[in-house]
């Protein structure tokens, strides 16, 4: 009841700022439904991120550009290239379905997407869409899908590259040559980041740790061929490939412990779309994704953390658009999806398979909207997962427009989670996987009030979210993975966009409450208050920005004890300036923790103090 009383207020404070709100009315995404959609006819609560915003926000990373956004809450363990959580409205970090250009690059041990191997230089664009999605898209969207594209060639071909230099010895340097011809278009692009960050580890909390600097290395290549036959028909070829080294540090090792680690991302895509008359739109697609991590430690496999998990995920897919009486459409597909596991560790089974079928809906009457979606998967160890969508919009005043909706999620339990062999950690903890668990349940029901008109933008959405079925240890030290817990989170979210002649104003606001149903705990690393504001003006060949963070108050595990603790409270300002030397070469600054904030995103672990980073770009 009180989150209905804080949606209220959202509701009453947003109001008089319906005037101040923006994002482009005519952007047109596919994640929301599947198939082309302008973003104002979203029934999900989307955000999109272009490459012009990448550009001015001068970030590195995908876990950098993310975490300003509402219902975001994304973590990292000791600084860029470090080990990341990301939180989407307080669901678990296996609960956000990270799709690459369309295909899955997660690890199926893990569960979670490697995120922070993602460089911003391989990117073009981000769709990031809220609440339960796995009517669509199947297994982990609990939380919701963020789509990732890398860059795509388009007009006159053309070269492009940057270099830079900042803190703690960062490096980076990058280059692209994309366009079209005729019925080609093509894109590639290569980068190479280098950074000796800081320890990974607080040795004030942990004093027998190595307090040596844990640098990351990281070379992408991503590139794309698209062929067009007529008007109707075309072909496309598209590859993705991350290979870095990042440095860690273990809080049970040795001072003189060097703990390393290899991560490998790789996508590879081939699509044949046709057009097979006027409003019937057919994809057919085979695509592989691949995750590999290898551990080390002084050198050698590190046989405690698990020297290698691999992930290979093939996936076909076939999927069909009709457009109905012009403005309705109709979206089904099957999927069938492979993965394969290859790993030093000896997994009693290591494959599965999913084979699914979905279809969704979307109906227009005039001023409204219905959308509904269906999807069955059937996975070789478990068994089958349905799940559904029904969603309601409608125009309620003059640009204002209000949606509801109900949807059901669900989540594979992971490799590790069923098939894990029996190990005996040495210290007296052992680990068991239950090739009898069940699906992780979602049931989501979501309120939203909309504003969109001239290029102004404003949502005010309430969610309601009960997970069932969580997959956690029973006991300690003897521990096997159960169906044990429930999850209830309820919350709201502001995302305000505004432009005022040369300045442009972004504000987010998120207010919830992820906690455990049994026990009425806090969820762990969720804050229950989160915010962002971003201002950027322009003054001729000048454009500065200002970033406003902050995060409330969070529970995490404390590192030496395992006993809860409490993370403190942070806000952190950082700063940024473009200037267009002439119209191909620009010089930029960012200036990250302006104030040198000493803050922890997870208990014993650094993050980076205040950062320069310098670079110059040609476009």
């Amino acid at each position: 009841m009180k989150q209905r009383h804080i949606f209220a207020a959202l509701l009453v404070a947003a109001t008089p700022l319906a005037q101040a709100a923006t994002e482009m009315l005519d952007e047109v995404v596919v994640t929301a439904t599947r198939t082309e959609q302008a973003l104002t006819q979203t029934l999900s609560h989307t955000t999109v991120i272009t490459r012009k915003d990448i550009e001015t926000s001068q970030a590195a990373d995908v876990p950098a550009l993310l975490k300003g956004l509402a219902g975001v809450e994304v973590y990292q363990n000791g600084g860029i290239g470090k080990q990341s959580s990301l939180f989407m409205r307080g669901t678990n970090s296996s609960h956000t379905l990270v799709l690459l250009d369309g295909v899955r690059i997660n690890s199926a041990t893990a569960g979670t997407t490697q995120i922070d191997q993602l460089m911003l230089d391989q990117i073009e664009r981000i769709e990031v869409v809220r609440g339960n999605v796995s009517s669509l898209y199947g297994s982990e969207a609990i939380g919701g899908v963020i789509q990732i594209f890398t860059r795509r060639g388009k007009g006159e071909p053309s070269v492009n590259g940057s270099i830079g230099v900042g803190s703690y010895k960062t490096r980076r340097i990058t280059a692209g040559f994309g366009g079209g011809a005729e019925d080609d278009t093509f894109n590639l692009q290569v980068s190479k980041y280098k950074t000796d960050g800081v320890s990974a580890v607080k040795t004030s909390l942990v004093p027998g740790v190595n307090p040596d600097k844990d640098g990351y290395d990281n070379a992408s290549v991503s590139a794309n061929l698209r062929h067009a036959f007529g008007s109707a028909h075309s072909m496309s070829v598209s590859m993705f490939d991350s290979k870095a080294t990042s440095q860690n540090d273990n809080a049970f090792g040795l001072s003189t412990d060097v703990n390393s680690s290899k991560s490998h991302i790789q996508k590879f895509a081939v699509a044949s779309d046709n057009r097979l008359s006027e409003g019937w739109l057919s994809k057919l697609q085979f695509s592989r994704g691949m995750d590999d991590t290898q551990n080390y430690l002084n050198g050698a496999p590190d046989a405690m953390m698990g020297a290698q998990f691999k992930t290979t995920s093939d996936l076909f897919s076939w999927q069909h658009t009709l457009r109905v009486g012009g403005s309705d459409a109709l979206v089904v597909g099957w999927e069938k999806l492979k993965q394969q596991v290859a790993s030093s560790t000896l997994f009693t089974r290591t494959n599965r398979t999913d084979d699914s079928l979905f279809a969704g809906y979307t109906a227009n009457f005039g001023a409204e909207q219905l959308q509904m979606n269906y999807r069955k998967d059937k996975y070789s160890d478990f068994g089958t997962a349905k799940t559904w969508l029904l969603g309601y919009g409608g125009n309620i005043a003059e640009s204002w427009r209000l949606t509801a909706s109900m949807a059901t999620a669900f989540k594979a339990p992971t490799l590790n989670d069923l098939f894990y062999p029996f190990v005996d950690w040495g210290f007296g903890y052992s680990y068991i996987g239950n090739p009898n668990l069940k699906p992780e349940h979602s049931r989501n029901k979501e309120l939203g009030l909309h504003y969109a008109k001239a290029g102004q933008r404003l949502d005010v959405v309430y969610f309601e979210n009960r997970i069932h079925d969580l997959i956690a240890i029973n006991t300690l030290p003897a521990s096997t993975m159960v169906n044990l817990n429930e999850a209830r989170i309820e919350g709201a979210e502001l995302t305000l966009n505004e432009q005022f002649g040369d300045t442009g104003v972004k504000l987010s606001v998120t207010r919830q409450n992820p906690r455990d149903a049994n026990t009425g705990q806090t969820l762990l690393r969720r804050a229950r208050n989160f915010a962002s504001l971003v201002v950027v003006k322009q003054y001729g060949a000048l454009k500065m920005g200002g970033e406003w963070q902050y995060s409330g108050v969070r529970t995490d595990i404390d590192i030496n004890s395992f006993a809860r603790t409490t993370l403190a409270p942070y806000d952190l300002a950082n700063l940024t300036a473009n200037y267009a030397l002439d119209q191909h070469f620009e010089l930029s600054v960012r200036v990250d923790n302006l104030f040198n904030r000493d803050y922890m995103l997870a208990h014993g672990y650094n993050t980076l103090r205040r950062t320069v980073f310098v670079g110059l770009n040609y476009r």
